[in-house]
């Protein structure tokens, strides 16, 4: 069974994509799991550190990277569709050496001019092009190939997003534990519940993670406090991923042999290994 969990979060730099590689190698790597990484943040974060500046250069002017499926819902009709899974799936991706069975769609930064064209497109027959509908369709064909799949969401909540959120069982917000990375966790609740009753399928809150955390900095340790006291808010996970130089150098394509190398012995590679085996659990209850 595919476990498919988007990550969100309203704010940018709150270590989205870091928690969502790490997990996605860690899986990967340390518990035997395929996963697919589904890149839809226009920053590209991601893809690049994944395969590399380089390597993305190439795919984007090759065309092989999501902004062309949700650019061909945009085409004309007597345009042929342009979007091709297979060239746009990159496999065995990671700069460590290790990791092995990790997957990659890739983004561009051309996803930016997309989203607002989206929200404006026909709908066609029957509904057959529906612009939350689009990377459900294109990526159904794939999806039993992989134990998890985890999609990198823009920091919004528009077409986009809800389109990683469509095919999703859940997801986790990776929060900074201060005012302003937390300040739009309700809107995220709220918005994820109505897109969800609108659907009729259920979009679980798996929790929030805490991420750049500094254990002697009172402001992080009040909101932490306050983030476990609030009982309408997703529950917090128990591992929390502390401010560091080798998970801030993480976020970078630098090729290593090991994870260990990598996140470094004390400190990231524990940190994110907890992490992984906390998430398993988090998706198999809602399974």
């Amino acid at each position: 069974m595919v476990h498919i969990v988007s990550t969100i979060n309203l704010k940018g730099g709150v270590g989205k994509t870091t928690t969502t590689v790490g997990l996605a190698e860690f899986l990967a790597t340390e518990f035997g799991k395929r996963v697919l990484v589904i890149d839809l943040d226009p920053q590209t974060n991601a893809t690049t550190v994944l395969v590399g500046e380089d390597r993305w250069r190439e795919l984007n002017s090759e065309g092989h990277t999501l902004v062309t499926l949700f650019n061909d819902a945009l085409r004309d009709e007597n345009e042929e569709a342009r979007f091709d899974l297979r060239a746009t799936l990159q496999r065995s991706v990671s700069p460590v050496a290790e990791v092995r069975g990790v997957d990659l769609l890739p983004s561009s930064l051309d996803l930016i001019d997309v989203q607002d064209r989206l929200a404006s497109m026909s709908s066609g027959r029957f509904y057959s092009n529906n612009p939350t509908d689009l990377l459900r369709r294109a990526v159904k064909p794939i999806l039993k190939d992989y134990d998890y799949v985890l999609i990198d969401c823009p920091p919004n909540l528009g077409i986009v997003t809800l389109n990683g959120l469509r095919i999703s069982d859940g997801y986790i917000i990776p929060t900074i534990p201060d005012v302003l990375s937390t300040y739009g966790i309700p809107q995220i609740q709220s918005r994820v519940r109505a897109f969800a009753d609108n659907l009729g399928e259920d979009i679980h809150e798996l929790g929030i993670v805490i991420t750049k955390y500094r254990s002697a900095s009172t402001l992080h340790n009040t909101t932490i406090r306050n983030l476990e006291s609030a009982t309408d808010l997703p529950e917090l996970f128990n591992t929390w991923i502390p401010e560091g130089n080798a998970i801030a150098a993480s976020a970078e394509f630098s090729p290593t042999s090991t994870l260990r190398q990598k996140y470094q012995y004390q400190g990231g590679y524990d940190v994110f290994r907890a992490l992984a085996k906390e998430f398993i659990a988090a998706t198999e209850e809602i399974a």
